[in-house]
């Protein structure tokens, strides 16, 4: 009797001894995490394997779907520094096909297309081919809108146009809301402007999925958990703009900053800044997975739609153990230590970076 073998076999292998092995990311070693982190991180590789399997193995650039992967609508999928505001849509780019993306906009304050170039094999985008946002996009009087994306600037007919460069590989929509709970997101769908035949599974392509599944989730434990750097323990880093050449799946057209709370259960870490003009910003609190805690059931995140400012357009944020009855107050969700992110969208300049200063808990009034 011959052998089998399959290609698909070994690429199996390689995903399956990767994920065996990932729980030494934080439980050993520089990147060791505190009891609670640990428990999340067993969760955290199940829900970046969803998003590897979605974006790697059944997505289909020649018959493209567009498909959620983080947000409000999949509040237990969360990776890659999901918050709570913000729909993420993906769909897989061919640069040599062409594409009609539909949307319908409905209460978003902020709208964007992203396309990303870089590795066609699951590993990160090294660039950020092209973004148009609500600024730029042209709406019929109902709010909806069509962009044609191609390489090819003499396909389809639409309002909206993005090029593709020969290494696009993936297309990410941002729909961010003040109040995601009241508010409708965007509606998005894509299709193919280029026939296809009907699909078949074949040992190759199949192989070929896998790899780029397990590059995806590789970069993800390469970065993730984040180490401790202990010269960034309560305080924010200066906030920054991010540039076309990027890491990941980040925004063009967004300025971020980052900051770490370690505090005790009597204490709070208050936060004072002002945001320039924007469209939205927000703050998260994330474990060291870039998750957001459980938003569903408690405020762990704030955006500037929900701020109470001082009346000179300044704001004061506390992050705390539990409600020390001031406004603004974000909860740490019992976690003893955890990251601090901002976001800052269409920004009129870059932000000042915010003062942080850790108080006793009894010292906070109203």
């Amino acid at each position: 009797m011959s052998e089998r073998n399959f290609e698909t076999s070994a690429a199996f292998h390689e995903l399956m001894e990767l994920l065996e092995n990932a729980e030494s990311l934080f439980l050993e070693g520089p990147r060791a995490v505190d009891d609670v982190s640990v428990v999340e991180g067993y969760r955290w590789i199940t829900e970046i394997l969803s998003v590897a399997l979605e974006c790697y193995v059944w997505a289909d650039p020649a018959r493209p779907s567009i498909v959620p992967i983080a947000g409000p609508c999949l509040p237990t999928r969360k990776w890659g520094g999901d918050n709570a505001d913000a729909h993420y849509y993906f769909a897989p780019i061919d640069p040599d096909r062409s594409y009609l993306l539909r949307g319908q906009r409905r209460d978003s304050c902020y709208v964007s297309i992203t396309i990303y170039g870089g590795p066609a094999d699951g590993r990160w985008s090294d660039k950020i081919v092209a973004t148009l946002n609500d600024r730029d996009l042209v709406f019929a009087e109902d709010g909806s809108f069509e962009v044609i994306i191609s390489a090819d600037e003499s396909r389809g007919d639409a309002p909206n146009r993005i090029k593709l460069d020969p290494d696009s590989v993936a297309l990410i929509t941002r729909d961010y809301l003040h109040h995601p709970e009241q508010e409708k997101p965007t509606a998005w769908e894509i299709e193919s402007l280029d026939a296809a035949p009907p699909p078949r599974v074949e040992d190759a392509d199949l192989a070929k999925r896998f790899r780029a599944a397990t590059n995806f989730l590789r970069e993800l434990t390469n970065i993730n958990p984040l180490p401790v750097d202990p010269d960034h323990i309560n305080k924010i880093a200066e906030p920054y703009p991010v540039p076309a050449q990027t890491y990941g799946w980040a925004a063009g057209d967004a300025s971020y900053a980052m900051g770490r709370f370690d505090i005790a259960e009597d204490e709070a870490l208050v936060l004072e800044g002002r945001s320039p003009e924007c469209v939205f910003w927000n703050l998260c609190l994330w474990n060291p997975y870039m998750q957001t805690y459980d938003y569903r059931y408690e405020r762990v995140t704030i955006n500037g739609g929900q701020v109470k400012y001082e009346d000179d357009g300044s704001w004061r944020i506390v992050i705390a153990s539990r409600d020390p009855g001031v406004a603004n107050w974000v909860s740490t969700a019992d976690h003893r230590s955890g990251l601090i992110w901002f976001r800052w969208f269409l920004p009129a300049e870059v932000p000042a970076q915010p003062a942080a200063t850790v108080v006793k808990l009894s010292d906070l009034s109203g």
